[in-house]
């Protein structure tokens, strides 16, 4: 049975920045030769206790042995806010698994650290004791950072030393940003201080600084030193190039994990690690670019015209590891091949033609796959040019040298393109990541759902160079027995089907994901929007530039609080509508009652055989009819309010009383000073005391016994089926609608028309002639008028509901309410 591969753990809070790039880079190499799986797990600085940062941050408590052998921290770049206890308490959820401490040393756990003192020390020492400098600043890194801490005592020590006095003024905190280097050099400028030097605790303080003093028009070096900390890449590229500590970031991560790997084994285990660190000058101190190599007396070099390095050999190789730091151990042997190549190249030989440049190209691509920076190689040059240098007396002396001098030049070209082509690929990549970010954000700000997501995840992860993909949500984030279930799974570059299953949160990925046959390294940030949302886990391959890592995170988050968001405001909506649904059927029920409450039990008009019909649909409007005898004739009356439900009910509700009302008190009124009393009542009631805007079509006719008929107001037209002709005769109604404006006197006129004997009378709603068939045409006016005269000669009865067939018939589901009213004149009989 094979035996299953190790895995261990690194906890930081980015895979982005200088320092965690070349630290992920070191151990990253190192878990390859130990053959041993890697789990980068990141999430943001650790906050203090009750503060809001835990979502960001819940990724660091799902680590533990359902997934990993072994655990590397970060600690300088996770303790700036908890300082040394918070880290102590952060280390005690991991043991037993083997626990590992880098850049802060913590009682009872295995550690490296670099000689920070030492590194400050050599800065200030640098500007004091070199350069004459008296009033050196210092911007220091977080409060509650060790490495921070140790290094600005170590500033304060180191002036000390030299007798020089100490000034609060010239020392501010930073937060190893570029942003808050520019803000503390303001601080320190405007406290009016005298400063003709700087050191920063790390390199993007530096160059925050330079910045700011560029922006006042002050010039590094000439009107102020600088010096940094870590030797960042940025550093080389500054302008002017910054001075500062080198640190061997790359082979911490290395070290932590042959130490982990030893402590697997059994191993004990020192606690503390001590590494050396050394001062790069550069052009903002002023002493410009400088081989870092000790130089030491050459010993005898030519016997015979040939290079001989016999009896300095070891010195070179020595000199040549000095001069360029790489992080692994993978090309150890590199200054011997060098020198070897040399003696082979000067040697006469046909064979040794071009050897050397050709082994220095070797060594430059190896040591640029092992993270090391080729640029350092011109300092490797430099130090054989000078070792190898010396005066020459004869013809072979001079032959010697203008060949070494050949190859020099010829090396210093070497190393300079092959620097220039690891740039430009870095610079690349980034461009291209970038570019490629820049649309996949414009994806996930446009996922409203879940599915949405998933789908843009299968088009988009691909593109930024991810193959392998695990996004799992919470289904219960209860700290004791926190459970997810997938949302997206991806293998080799494709999506592949999420199965139903729920598993624990500490195992990071659905079941089978982190178990490969072959070595890997994966990245596991959390799902989380803001200080306090956690949602999930994504687990990715290493393939990706680092800065996806870093912008995915928020992305994701992002893309995941959107749908969430959208979920809810669906939610909401649905309710919402399921509430209003709710109110305008009770509103329905109320104002299909008012109508057939409202509507007259017994129509009895003398002179008028009459019958009417009001039929609600589905959604209630506001139809509105009235019959109101009186002596020798009485008023009828037919209306719609705009609109439907209960609102509708009311208007029509006060339409009738006071129609009623005004009829009753004077019976013979014109219908027009009644209509334009009733219109200036509903637009108050409604304007002023509802706040609506209702208005009402109304028709108002005054029905005398000899068969006149005086009417007024705005409605469908008046149908008249004269009994001679037997045919339907059209009266339109002209006036204003009711409640639509302030006041109608004006436009309100009455009109007349005479019912012969036998003649019908038929008034009705739009809700008849605007009912639609299945082709969306209308019952019609001409079409009702059809089914009027096809029945004539029938009850008054029968010819409404021949009416509501004909209508029912043409539209099986009318959604407006059907009102009809249906009389015939019969004339007074003479004795």
């Amino acid at each position: 049975m094979t035996k299953k591969r190790r895995t261990i753990a690194l906890l930081m809070d980015y895979v982005g920045g200088d320092y965690q790039s070349d630290l992920r880079f070191g151990v990253e190499r190192a878990a390859e030769a130990h053959d041993v799986n890697l789990l980068i797990a990141f999430g943001e600085t650790l906050a203090l206790p009750g503060t809001a940062a835990s979502a960001q941050n819940s990724i660091y408590h799902l680590i533990g042995s359902e997934t990993v052998d072994g655990v590397i921290v970060a600690a300088a770049t996770l303790c700036h806010h908890v300082g040394v206890e918070g880290m102590r308490e952060f280390f005690r959820a991991y043991p037993p698994l083997p626990v590992f401490s880098i850049g802060m040393a913590i009682q009872g756990i295995p550690s490296v650290i670099v000689d920070n003192a030492f590194g400050i020390e050599l800065a200030v020492g640098h500007m004091v004791d070199v350069h004459g400098r008296q009033r050196v600043a210092y911007i220091g890194g977080p409060a509650n950072n060790e490495e921070a801490k140790a290094r600005a005592d170590a500033y304060w020590r180191a002036l000390a030393q030299r007798s020089l006095p100490p000034d609060e003024r010239l020392f501010a905190f930073g937060a190893f940003t570029i942003d808050s280097g520019r803000t503390a050099m303001r601080e320190i400028l405007e406290r009016g201080v005298d400063i003709d030097a700087l050191v920063a605790a790390n390199d993007k303080m530096a160059l925050g600084a330079m910045e700011e003093l560029s922006e006042r028009g002050l010039r590094v070096p000439d009107d102020l030193l600088i010096a940094g900390f870590d030797d960042a890449a940025i550093a080389r590229f500054s302008r002017p190039s910054l001075t500062t500590v080198r640190q061997p970031i790359k082979r911490l991560g290395a070290i932590a994990t042959d130490v982990v790997m030893r402590m697997l084994d059994g191993e004990h285990i020192d606690e503390t690690t001590l590494l050396g660190v050394e001062l790069t000058c550069r052009e903002s101190c002023g002493c410009g670019a400088q081989a870092s190599a000790s130089l030491v007396p050459p010993g005898p070099l030519t016997r015979g015209g040939a290079l001989h390095l016999a009896g300095q050999r070891e010195s070179l190789e020595r000199a040549l590891r000095r001069s360029v730091m790489i992080p692994t151990r993978l090309i150890d042997g590199w200054p011997g091949k060098l020198l070897s190549a040399l003696e082979e190249e000067l040697s006469g030989a046909d064979a040794g033609a071009g050897r050397f440049l050709r082994t220095l190209e070797a060594i430059l691509d190896a040591a640029r796959r092992e993270g090391a920076i080729v640029e350092h190689f011109q300092g490797a040059i430099t130090v054989l040019r000078e070792r190898l240098r010396r005066p020459y007396e004869d013809g072979a002396d001079a032959e010697l040298h203008d060949a070494l001098e050949r190859i020099w030049h010829a090396a210093r070209i070497v190393v300079g393109s092959a620097s220039v082509r690891t740039e430009g690929e870095k610079r690349l990549s980034v461009e291209l990541a970038s570019l490629y970010l820049s649309w996949s954000a414009r994806s996930f700000s446009t996922c409203l759902s879940l599915p949405v997501l998933r789908r843009v995840m299968t088009s988009t992860l691909p593109g930024l160079e991810l193959t392998r993909a695990a996004v799992s949500l919470y289904d219960d984030d209860d700290p004791e027995r926190a459970t997810m279930k997938p949302l997206f799974l991806m293998e080799d570059g494709r999506a592949v089907e999420v199965p139903e299953v729920s598993f624990p949160a500490r195992l990071l990925a659905p079941p089978g994901f982190l178990d490969t046959p072959e070595r890997k390294t994966l990245i596991a940030l959390p799902v989380a929007f803001g200080d306090a949302e956690k949602f999930g886990v994504a687990v990715l391959d290493n393939g990706a530039n680092e800065l996806v890592y870093d912008s995915l995170r928020l992305q994701l988050g992002s893309a995941v609080k959107a749908a969430e968001l959208h979920r809810e405001m669906v939610r909401q909506v649905e309710l919402r509508e399921r509430l209003e649904q709710e109110k305008i059927r009770q509103e329905s029920v109320v104002a299909a009652r008012i109508q057939t409450t409202l509507a007259p039990e017994q129509l009895a008009v003398d002179g008028l055989d009459l019958c009417a019909v009001m039929r609600p649909a589905a959604d209630v409007g506001g139809d509105y009819y009235d019959v109101l005898p009186t002596a020798g004739g009485g008023w009828l009356g037919i209306g719609d309010v705009a609109g439907h439900g209960l609102a509708a009910g009311l208007v029509m509700l006060m339409i009738q009383s006071m129609v009623s009302a005004l009829t009753r008190r004077d019976p013979g009124a014109s219908p027009g000073k009644v209509l334009s009393a009733v219109n200036a009542a509903v637009y108050d009631n409604v304007r002023s005391r509802l706040q609506r805007d209702e208005h009402a079509t109304l028709l108002l006719l005054r029905y005398e016994r000899s068969g006149r008929v005086t009417f007024a107001g705005a409605h469908d037209d008046i149908i008249v089926c004269r009994a001679r002709t037997r045919r339907c005769v059209c009266i339109p109604s002209t006036g204003v609608w009711i409640g639509a404006l302030p006041s109608i006197e004006a436009m309100t006129r009455d009109a007349e028309f005479v019912l012969e004997d036998g003649d019908l009378l038929v008034l009705y709603s739009d809700g008849v002639t605007e009912a639609r068939n299945a082709h969306h045409e209308q019952f019609g006016l001409e079409r009702l008028c059809s089914t009027i005269e096809a029945v004539q000669s029938s009850s008054v009865s029968a010819i409404r509901d021949r009416i509501l067939r004909d209508v029912a018939g043409w539209c099986a589901s009318p959604d407006d309410d059907i009102t009809l009213v249906v009389a015939r004149h019969r004339a007074l009989r003479r004795t």
